[in-house]
């Protein structure tokens, strides 16, 4: 036998041995590296945003929490790091989870997900998680986990008015009078309300949730749609016809919404993209996108200089303070791709918390409309106990204004302060504040004396920020001898009480819309409805669809419109 036989015997031997001591990715699992990342582009103008133009600005260093260590699982890229940090386990994969402070006890608690390591599925066995509950001194951890509840995979839970426990999960939710149960399983009613979403049997998945002023709860899924319910586990009511996720390409899920005492706020993840957009409203149905990156990976480091640099980021959830505000962020992260992580190996997932700047609160002290012809504008800034607003603030580095220029650097410019008590109010030349109608918060963003990010929103003088939000069932049509009559459900779905208004039903005829209907609305009770009776005499034909656009007016020029594709039967 020749030695160079023998040579190929052997490479061919090592390569048999080498390639079946291999983990087998199973076919339906493979999956190339475009298909599950992609780079997208940012637009040229997110490079003049100054610090704090951008959600992911906020974003500060982990604090140490002693877990240091180099000896766990995790790519090179995720080690060290600590383990403390959070929730994780060599023997379980953990995803996704909120957390809430309990009054009574004044812990943090966190409901998470989790899976074994060694699931023959590796990561997409998260099919078959667990909801765990786990419990800390420490909003950022570590959490240990005391007891399960059930099957379910993304768990958010919040707690009702009336006191209940709602834990949800993809198809169901857990209900439970206290925290450590017991809990009852559930199934959320859903009223598409003749709306048109889309047609992914799981659009109701990946939930979030955020409780308004009188109880009741304003939800977006998982596809940007918006829909309220009067206590968080009556039924859910979709509002609008669109979804509320930024007009640009991206693969969407994991929103997160929550309220603070100014306004709204949300985050989308483009999961493909591996970057998230922040977006923030006034009532919860109209969302105005803000620019630059909400987050993306590479946002978990520590005060040393460590960085944890986990490959995805997903499932945000936020942890907010007694006032409303996000003071620190929950992240599902894995440190490779998801098909990467088989059973038995050395990959896996967990949850990570970060902290985030909080928000100074303001007020602003002006009585009238802000306008481009408004000569100063005073913002009262209050004391708290981390914060002396006399002593701590670069004042020469403050704008305020509409965020679409503050984020860019300009806004007004401070001209003078006063103290008031601990507080400071600040007063600002108007010029160039840029505060149209568009805009329903004033932004201040500049530094502290130290060099760390100062920011906070407040609402403006004049501007209705509870208000009834109205809402148009699909017109029902009956044929009579001179014409039609015409059924329209109205619904309110707003905190108060509607005042009189309008309804009209419009048809697109030649580029035209024609009215074909008009009518007066009563006043509407917050989650009432009202049957409006309309009559036409417009000439339409059995068996034709027609697209009717309802069209609700409100003090004389707010409108509200809801457009459906009918066929008539009669």
């Amino acid at each position: 036998m020749s030695k160079q036989y023998i040579t190929i015997l052997f490479l061919l031997m090592t390569f048999t041995i080498s390639h079946a001591q291999q983990k087998v990715i199973p076919k339906k699992q493979k999956k190339e590296a475009h298909e599950m990342v992609v780079e997208r582009e940012r637009p040229v103008e997110w490079s003049k945003l100054v610090l704090g133009g951008r959600f992911m600005d906020r974003f500060l260093p982990m604090p140490d929490l002693g877990g240091i260590t180099s000896n766990t699982w995790g790519a090179p890229n995720v080690i060290p790091r600590d383990s403390n940090n959070g929730v994780e386990s060599p023997r379980w994969s953990y995803w996704g989870g909120n957390t809430l402070q309990e009054k009574e006890d004044g812990k943090y608690h966190l409901f998470v997900c989790r899976w074994p390591e060694t699931a023959e599925k590796g990561h997409m066995a998260y099919h078959n998680s667990r909801v765990v509950h786990g419990v800390s001194e420490s909003p950022f951890g570590p959490f240990k986990i005391q007891s399960e509840v059930g099957h379910g995979h993304n768990p958010t839970w919040y707690r009702t008015k009336e006191g209940r426990y709602v834990l949800y999960v993809i198809d169901k939710y857990y209900v439970a009078r206290h925290i450590n149960g017991p809990w009852q399983e559930g199934q959320f009613e859903f009223d598409k309300r003749d709306r048109k979403t889309s047609n992914a049997s799981n659009f109701m998945h990946n939930c979030t949730f955020a409780q308004r002023e009188d109880g009741s709860f304003l939800m977006v899924n998982r596809h940007g749609y918006t829909w309220f319910s009067k206590d968080g586990l009556s039924t859910w009511n979709m509002v609008g016809e669109k979804s509320v996720y930024p007009p640009v390409e991206g693969k969407y899920e994991d929103p997160v919404i929550w309220k603070d005492s100014v306004q709204y706020h949300l985050i989308v993840n483009d999961w493909l993209g591996r970057i998230a957009w922040y977006l923030r409203s006034k009532n919860g149905v109209n969302w105005k996108v803000e620019p630059g990156e909400a987050y993306m990976p590479g946002i978990s480091v520590h005060e040393n200089g460590l960085k944890e640099d986990w490959h995805k980021y997903e499932r945000i959830r936020m942890l907010q303070d007694d006032k409303g505000r996000a003071i620190a962020a929950n992240f599902a992260v894995i440190d490779t791709l998801k098909y990467e992580d088989l059973p038995n190996d050395n990959h896996s997932s967990k949850l990570i918390v970060v902290p985030l700047v909080k928000d100074k609160l303001l007020s602003v002290l002006n009585k009238k409309k802000i306008t481009s012809k408004t000569k100063e504008i005073r913002v009262k800034i209050e004391a708290e106990r981390d914060f002396n607003p006399q002593a701590d603030i670069d004042l020469n580095s403050l704008r305020f204004g509409a965020s679409e220029q503050v984020n860019y650097g300009q806004g007004s410019k401070i001209k003078r302060t006063e103290k008031s008590g601990d507080d400071l109010i600040l007063i600002f030349d108007g010029k160039g504040n840029g505060l149209t109608n568009d805009n329903f918060a004033g932004k201040l963003l500049g530094k502290e004396k130290n060099g760390k990010l100062l920011f906070g929103y407040t609402r403006l003088p004049e501007v209705k920020y509870i208000e009834p939000i109205l809402s148009a069932r699909s017109p029902v049509f009956k044929k009579t001898v001179k014409g039609y009559d015409i059924e329209v459900i109205v619904e309110n779905f707003g905190q108060v009480a509607s005042s009189d208004a309008e309804i009209r039903l419009t048809l697109p005829i030649d580029g035209k819309e024609i009215e074909i209907a008009a009518g007066k609305l009563e006043p509407i009770q917050p989650f009432e409805e009202s049957t409006v009776s309309l009559s036409s005499k417009a000439k339409l034909k059995k068996g034709t669809s027609y697209s009717i656009k309802s069209t609700i007016i409100l003090d004389g020029s707010h409108t509200v419109n809801f457009t459906k594709t009918i066929t008539l039967k009669e």
